[in-house]
């Protein structure tokens, strides 16, 4: 599973994560109860620092999604992909709506958009 961020990005670094890792669990990259990197050597290989990664691991185990395990580290664990691909989506739709906005101050048209959307979906 690799990581990537993006520090120019819209979301914070760690909720980058915590997205990247949901969708690792929604494909089955990550499968249930399989470990996941420590939060130091997590932070290292991404070049962030701790706090983040306790950060997004807090959160997903908050969600239910990891847990921790005394001295050993982080799991995934058991999870409904069908409630968690309809937050996914929910997320998605509230930042796409965000873009529209933006889109349409700077006077783009809904086909300019659509065309924009298709070039960039194929790259």
């Amino acid at each position: 599973m690799k990581i990537m961020i993006q520090p120019q990005g819209t979301l914070a670094i760690y909720e980058q994560i915590v997205n990247q890792l949901k969708n690792a669990i929604v494909t089955g990259e990550l499968a249930a109860g399989e470990a996941l990197p420590s939060i130091r050597g997590l932070a290292a290989d991404l070049g962030v620092s701790v706090i983040t990664t306790k950060r997004a691991y807090e959160e997903l185990e908050h969600e239910g999604l990891i847990r921790s395990v005394a001295g050993k580290g982080f799991y995934a664990c058991e999870y409904n992909t069908d409630y968690l691909k309809e937050k996914q989506l929910i997320m998605l739709e509230k930042r796409l709506n965000e873009v529209l906005l933006e889109a349409k101050a700077a006077g783009l048209g809904c086909e300019e958009v659509k065309e924009m959307v298709d070039t960039l979906f194929m790259e």
